[in-house]
Formats: C-alpha cells, sequence, structure tokens
C-alpha cells in the first residue's frame, strides 16, 4: 500500500502556507496550466486562507501567465494590495501577448495610474516595467510623468531604472534626454546603463556616437557582455569598419561567446555591411547550430550587397535543408526579386506566403507592392495591396508611389484622396510620391498646395526628395524664378539632386542665364559633381557656344570626371543580362 498521506495543517497560517508551497511547486507559466490552477484556489476558498496576503500574492503571481483576466479578479479580491502585487499584474499587462503591443502597453499604463492613485509607494521593480510599456504606448508625457516620480521616491539612480530611462528616450527618438540621464549616472554605470546608451544610437542610426560610447565604455575597464556586443556591433558598417569588426570578433572568441547564436548573427551581418561577404559565409559554415534567423542573416546580407540571385539560391538551399523560414525571410528574398528583376519568382514566393498565411502581414504586403510595381505588373501590385487587412501608410504609400512611378498620376492622387478619407495620415514619403505624379500630370498649383501641406496641415519637416520633386516640378513648367526661390528657403544644404532638378529645368526652357548663375556658385563652392559639368556642356553646345562646352569637357577630363553608364535588367526565359 502507498504511505498515507500526511495531514493537512491546522493553523491557518500554516495551511496558508501548505497551499502557498503547491503553487510554487506546480510551476504555473502557460495559459493550460490554468485547469491545474483553479483546484487549489477553490479550496483556499473553501478553507478560509484565499484571503491571506502571502498565499493572495502567490496565487496572482501563479495566475498571472495563466489568464489575464483570472488575474486581474484575483488581483481585485486581495483585501491588501502591496507594490509587489501591482508589479505583477504591470509585469502581467505589459508582457501580455494576448493584445497587440501598443495595446497591452497602455493597459499597463493605465494600472499604473490606478497604482498612484491608491497612494501604493512604487518600488526598483515597478519602473522597468513602466518605462518601457511608455514607449511601447508612444505616451512620451506619462514617460516624463513617470521619471520624475521616479526621481522623488529616489528610485532614478537605481542600475535598472537608469537604464529603462535611457531606453524609453531613445525609442521615442529624444536621444538628448537620454544622454543626459546617462551623463547624470556620473561614474557609477553599470553595463547594463552602458548598453542601453549604446543601442539607443543605434536604433536612432547615430552609429558614429554609439561606437564612441561603446570606445569609451572600454577605456573606463567595464567589460561589455554580450548583449552590448550584439548591440554595439550594427554601428560598424563600411570598408573602413572591417579591421575593427575583426577585433571585436577575436574579442568574443577570447570571453568564450562564439556559442551565442544572436551575436554570431550579428557578427555575420557586420561583415556582410562591411563587404566581407566571404568571411560573413565562412563564419556561418562553422555554425555547429544555425537558427532561422542566421539563415535570414544571410539572405539579407546578399539582397543588401546587390546579390539578389544569390539571395534566392540561399533561400532555395534553406528550402531544400527544411530549415523553414519567417516573415523576415520572405521580405528578404522578395526585395532580391525586386531587385534582380525576377517577377516570375517574386510570384512563386508570393504563392508561398499564402500557403503559409504570410501574405496579410503588412511587411509581406508592403514589399511585394513594392516588387510588382518595380518590375512592371501594377496589377498585381494593386491586388497585393487590396489583400492587406489593414493598410498602414507605408502600405499606402508604396501603392501611390507606384501608380506615379508609372505614369498614372490621377490614379496616384485618387488614392491619396482615398488615404486622406480613411483618416491616415501621410508621411514624406508619401508626398515625395504624390507630388511626382503631379509633376507628371502638370498639375504644378496642385503640387505646390500639396508641398505647402506638409508644414502648415501635417506639420511635418520637408525631406531633400520632397523639396527635389518640387524644385523638378517647376523647373519643368517653366517657373524657373519660383524654383530657386524655394532652394533658398531650404533649412538644409541642397543636394546634387535638387540642384541637377533645377538646372535641368534650365536647359528644358534654355535659361542659360540662370544656369550659369548657379553653375558659377556651384564650382566656386567645390561642387565636383559631373552631372553639373554635363548639364552645362549640354547647354552650351545647344546654345551654339562650342568653345564654353569645350571648356567644360577639358575641365572634365582634367578632373577625371566620369559620367557613371547607366544600366537595364533584361529578363528572357533562361537568364537575366544587364545591358549598359
Amino acid at each position: 500500500m502507498p504511505p498515507p498521506l500526511p495531514p493537512l495543517p491546522t493553523t491557518a497560517a500554516a495551511l496558508a502556507q501548505h497551499y502557498i508551497r503547491l503553487l510554487s511547486a506546480a510551476g504555473f507559466s502557460s495559459p493550460s496550466s490554468l485547469r491545474a490552477l483553479l483546484p487549489i484556489h477553490a479550496r483556499a476558498v473553501l478553507l478560509g486562507i484565499a484571503t491571506n496576503p502571502a498565499f493572495a500574492t502567490r496565487l496572482l503571481a501563479a495566475a498571472a501567465p495563466c489568464s489575464l483576466a483570472y488575474a486581474r479578479r484575483v488581483f481585485d479580491a486581495a483585501p491588501r494590495r502591496d507594490a509587489y502585487m501591482w508589479n505583477t499584474l504591470l509585469r502581467a499587462h505589459a508582457h501580455s501577448h494576448a493584445t497587440p503591443a501598443y495595446s497591452s502597453a497602455s493597459d499597463a499604463l493605465s494600472l499604473y495610474k490606478r497604482m498612484r492613485a491608491a497612494g501604493v509607494v512604487p518600488d526598483y521593480y515597478t519602473y522597468p516595467i513602466v518605462l518601457p510599456a511608455c514607449a511601447a504606448a508612444r505616451a512620451p508625457r506619462l514617460g516624463r510623468a513617470a521619471h520624475g516620480d521616479a526621481v522623488r521616491f529616489a528610485l532614478a539612480g537605481d542600475g535598472f531604472v537608469h537604464s529603462a530611462l535611457i531606453a524609453m528616450y531613445c525609442q521615442e527618438g529624444e536621444v538628448a534626454d537620454a544622454q543626459q540621464v546617462f551623463l547624470e549616472s556620473g561614474r557609477a554605470r553599470t553595463v547594463v546603463a552602458w548598453t542601453a546608451m549604446v543601442a539607443g544610437y543605434v536604433q536612432n542610426c547615430l552609429f558614429a556616437q554609439g561606437a564612441a560610447v561603446f570606445s569609451a565604455m572600454v577605456a573606463e575597464g567595464v567589460l561589455p557582455n554580450e548583449i552590448t556586443l550584439i548591440s554595439f556591433l550594427p554601428c560598424l558598417q563600411g570598408q573602413e569598419w572591417l579591421a575593427a569588426g575583426e577585433m571585436v570578433h577575436g574579442f568574443v572568441v577570447k570571453l568564450g561567446f562564439d556559442a551565442n547564436a544572436p551575436l554570431v548573427n550579428a557578427l555575420i551581418a557586420m561583415y556582410g555591411k562591411c563587404g566581407s561577404i566571404a568571411s560573413a559565409y565562412e563564419l556561418f559554415d562553422r555554425m555547429t547550430v544555425r537558427t532561422v534567423a542566421s539563415w535570414n542573416t544571410m539572405v539579407a546580407l546578399y539582397e543588401q550587397n546587390g546579390e539578389g540571385i544569390k539571395a534566392i539560391k540561399f533561400f532555395h538551399r534553406m528550402l531544400t535543408e527544411k530549415v523553414g523560414f519567417d516573415t523576415v525571410t520572405l521580405v528578404s528574398v522578395l526585395s532580391a526579386c525586386t531587385r534582380s528583376g525576377a517577377l516570375e519568382t517574386g510570384k512563386w514566393v508570393h504563392e508561398l506566403a499564402k500557403n503559409h498565411g504570410l501574405d496579410a502581414d503588412a511587411r509581406i504586403g508592403n514589399v511585394l507592392v513594392d516588387m510588382y510595381a518595380k518590375c512592371g505588373d501594377l496589377a498585381y501590385a494593386r491586388v497585393a495591396f487590396d489583400g492587406l487587412r489593414a493598410p498602414g501608410v507605408v502600405s499606402w504609400s508604396a501603392m501611390i508611389s507606384a501608380y506615379a512611378n508609372h505614369g498614372e498620376p490621377e490614379e496616384a492622387l485618387n488614392l491619396f484622396s482615398l488615404m486622406k478619407g480613411q483618416g491616415m495620415k501621410p508621411n514624406s514619403f508619401t508626398f515625395t510620391a504624390v507630388l511626382v505624379a503631379c509633376a507628371y500630370s502638370g498639375l504644378v498649383d496642385e503640387g505646390l498646395a500639396h508641398f505647402n501641406s506638409i508644414v502648415r496641415e501635417y506639420r511635418i519637416s520637408p525631406t531633400l526628395e520632397n523639396y527635389a520633386c518640387m524644385v523638378d516640378m517647376l523647373g519643368r513648367a517653366g517657373r524657373l524664378v519660383e524654383s530657386y526661390e524655394i532652394i533658398r528657403g531650404m533649412p538644409m544644404q541642397p543636394d546634387k539632386c535638387i540642384w541637377g532638378a533645377f538646372l535641368g529645368g534650365c536647359r528644358l526652357h534654355g535659361n542659360l542665364e540662370l544656369a550659369e548663375f548657379v553653375a558659377k556658385d556651384l564650382f566656386q563652392s567645390g561642387s565636383h559633381d559631373v552631372t553639373f559639368y554635363v548639364l552645362m556642356a549640354n547647354m552650351y553646345f545647344e546654345a551654339g557656344m562650342v568653345e564654353d562646352a569645350e571648356r567644360m569637357r577639358r575641365t572634365m577630363e582634367e578632373m577625371e570626371l566620369k559620367k557613371t553608364a547607366g544600366r537595364s535588367l533584361v529578363c528572357t526565359s533562361r537568364e537575366r543580362r544587364r545591358m549598359r
């Protein structure tokens, strides 16, 4: 016979401890565990220990991973709620996968407001939950208020709270505020704070600053960990950084981190961005355990280095080796199809996405629209766009751009009107496509109105591309003085595209005098772009000023300026050929 079960404790406190041990031993961690949790809770209610503070706290911790709604009921029934209970429920809301990340974060922030209204004093564990939720919910004002609360309760100096503040400000794009928080910590910075600052710079594409912070960290004798290195490696881009990347690789091997798959993936990506594809492949080939992310890194590496065909072949190898794939894989493969003009392969990948239920993903939809448009199949691009459940601003912009670039300005402008009618706010990329459509259709005044609305109506700063479109549009219409005034009013330095568009307008309307005035300034300021010299030489030839044209040609030869030959990709049934 089996040994008899030990008798239940007789006192309430001992009973509570007994059931707390039961909860701890069960290890509830998933929704499927709820069925085992309910009988323990029910028995505790019958025994009158469900309201015991220690039991209620442990029950909440067990319930949170199983069911958020159930955890809320346990929390609401608790007789006394301390900071630990609030933090447990905050964490459950912030990390919930039952709702979209934005909604989960918003729920967590609503709970934090309740916590503050209830007069509960937060602790060191509260703000590493609340601050990331502020960033995820795009609630900068509440983030600053939480920062103030952390200072008020003397918690801002804690290493994890400090790092969470840096990460929150960087995710909101407020890098200057993150820097201020980072500097305020003085020499008491932990590796977590250094890592947060490096990662923050990388998130905001400030790679030089990220590299500088990493160098300062090493100079101060702080040893980076694996997360630090993963955060830092994207800073190394371009052949000039290859030697530094190799040093980091050696450091990784020396510290014994080379078995860390995410870190090895980051090293592979680094080699690719530094132009050493051979080193990247060698590192990939030596991996004993490759994840889908490892394969994705290689596919993306080939695609980003202009090796579209190799990226597609690598994807075929993935399928052959039954590795599996995800949305990130297909985005890279479809981008490779776009680069190489492989329309039929792109259609096959589209079908593959459909068969695996991935075609409705916004990222897949956006790249499909772009791929079909750039491969010349607008009908398929529109089918891909219409297949999106809830197209975002990127999807709308991609489809408007497709119509604009294929000489269908009316469709582009109609779609833009439909976009605004559905309450979708355009961005600078949308306006670039709209301005291109206006230029194609000769709607200069309408284009000017759209350009002015960028600042007045939408409070967006126009980009260089927006200005270039406007200068080109006015130049084509012969409104060269207005075009020049727009250039003079730019808050940033005009680039070669803008001056090239302006000189192109001067050439189109034979305004040599204005072109000479602008070109003189450009040449005197040290601009040696071959496009300007070619445009001026052609204008002189067209005006019959052969000597001046020859002078431009001689200057180009003396400065060894050569115009890059254009290329086209011609697809036949069996091969693709690049033609000059």
